[in-house]
């Protein structure tokens, strides 16, 4: 099974992949003082439902980078029909080449919401967002964090994952200040938002299987899509965190 396009199909009734809500991520953009014309990175950037809203709202100058190129096409339609061609400039490509092109303190705000692992990690990702945001700028991490140990039953049922692999909520921030970084705002998802996100999440693929009989890989996504629940009521809930970070560089 096309793991992309199951993620696709999961998440295609979410307007950001993230269980943080709209309300709360639009509050700390706006806690960015965005301008017209100030130039926004997102690495990660999926559907780039959010670098289109900034531009929409603030008039920025947006690049995306993906390395899923069907998600950057999505983008491109969604782009055609709502903001002015040229205003975001997409990039299927590995965040780490991406970054490395990048002119050191050449943005405004930095964004990667969820795609850490993509640079490396935390420590990672906010050292080579430093370099790449004007001092003063912006930075904005969306991070799992553990809200308690987890058990070996539920790395396990994450495909061998381990303790490491995250931290608490307080170590999240204080991985910025380690860097110089000044923590200016968090939010974590409440139970509320994680049920919502983790729902709508479970039905999308249940409802596109339900609507799709025949699709060769029907069998084995309602597999994952069941396991994956079970897994998130069992231990999930009570244990993986999700934190929204916005540092001043």
């Amino acid at each position: 099974m096309d793991r992309n396009k199951f993620s696709a199909i999961a998440h295609r009734d979410h307007a950001f992949y993230n269980p943080i809500s709209e309300e709360k991520i639009m509050k700390m953009i706006d806690m960015a003082s965005l301008k017209p014309q100030d130039k926004v990175i997102d690495i990660g950037a999926g559907r780039c439902e959010l670098l289109i809203r900034l531009v929409e709202n603030y008039q920025v100058s947006g690049t995306a980078v993906e390395l899923y190129a069907g998600a950057i096409e999505e983008a491109n339609r969604r782009a055609g029909t709502r903001i002015p061609e040229g205003s975001i400039e997409f990039i299927v490509d590995d965040a780490g080449a991406a970054v490395e092109k990048c002119e050191a303190g050449s943005y405004d705000l930095g964004i990667c919401i969820g795609s850490t692992h993509a640079l490396g990690g935390l420590e990672s990702t906010l050292e080579a967002m430093k370099g790449i945001i004007r001092k003063n700028g912006f930075i904005l991490i969306g991070e799992g964090y553990w809200k308690q140990t987890p058990s070996a039953e539920y790395l396990a049922a994450l495909g061998g994952a381990e303790e490491s692999e995250l931290r608490s909520h307080a170590e999240n921030v204080k991985a910025g200040e380690e860097l110089g970084l000044i923590p200016l705002w968090s939010y974590v998802a409440s139970e509320e938002d994680w049920d919502e996100y983790e729902w709508l999440y479970s039905m999308s693929v249940e409802n596109y299987c339900l609507e799709n009989p025949e699709d060769p890989d029907h069998d084995a996504m309602l597999e994952r899509i069941r396991a994956w629940r079970h897994t998130y009521l069992t231990w999930g809930r009570d244990t993986l965190g999700f934190g929204l970070y916005l540092f001043r560089n």
